[in-house]
């Protein structure tokens, strides 16, 4: 069964992460929220992105469909109430180096079907419930009292989300093989960000 971690902000228990971020992450983030708002702006566009293309990989699925349309198309929204923050802070749109999480996690990714799909939807899950905690944690802790209350609000959003994408894997699949192979993707995730050099980034 897939361990229960939560974090130590009671606001933002995750279901299937193995471990909880590096309380160094909070003050880095905390210190550099200018640069946090430029990636998080990054992320929504690629997380609208990632759900566009399992469309366009899988579109005889007409579940995934659905249900990716919708959450594309939050997605979306997110990126634009986030561009807006960055209009207020005076940050300009602005290019920024990928760390190595996202291609490293990818990299797990196995290559025969279905065994494909339910690894991207995983995939997809991981990443969206640590979004979930790390905006969870920049909600609780942010000095900024107006945008500490943005972050809480799309926190229920990240939650819904990997929901539906841990929920998709076990339609294509069956619930002890996504549970095994959830345990073993939380797991490589979890020692991907033991490694890293902590940057201001959402996912390092």
């Amino acid at each position: 069964m897939i361990n229960r971690v939560a974090t130590t902000n009671t606001t933002a228990t995750i279901k299937i992460l193995q471990q909880s971020s590096n309380p160094d992450w909070v003050g880095i983030a905390l210190a550099n929220l200018d640069l946090i708002l430029l990636d998080h702006s990054h992320c929504e566009r690629k997380a609208a992105g990632a759900a566009i293309n399992l469309m366009f990989r899988y579109p005889s699925h007409q579940k995934l469909v659905r249900q990716l349309t919708a959450i594309a198309q939050e997605e979306l929204a997110h990126f634009d109430q986030v561009n807006q923050w960055l209009v207020r802070r005076n940050i300009p749109l602005a290019a920024l180096n990928a760390p190595p999480y996202f291609a490293q996690l990818k990299s797990q990714v196995r290559h025969s079907e279905p065994d494909r799909l339910v690894d991207l939807l995983l995939v997809s899950a991981i990443i969206e419930a640590r979004s979930h905690e790390r905006l969870g944690l920049i909600g609780e802790y942010c000095p900024d009292q107006e945008l500490a209350q943005f972050y809480r609000g799309l926190m229920t959003s990240e939650a819904r989300h990997y929901g539906v994408y841990w929920l998709l894997a076990e339609e294509y699949s069956d619930r002890s093989t996504v549970e095994r192979r959830l345990l073993e993707l939380g797991e490589y995730e979890s020692s991907i960000l033991a490694t890293m050099h902590h940057e201001p980034r959402l996912h390092s």
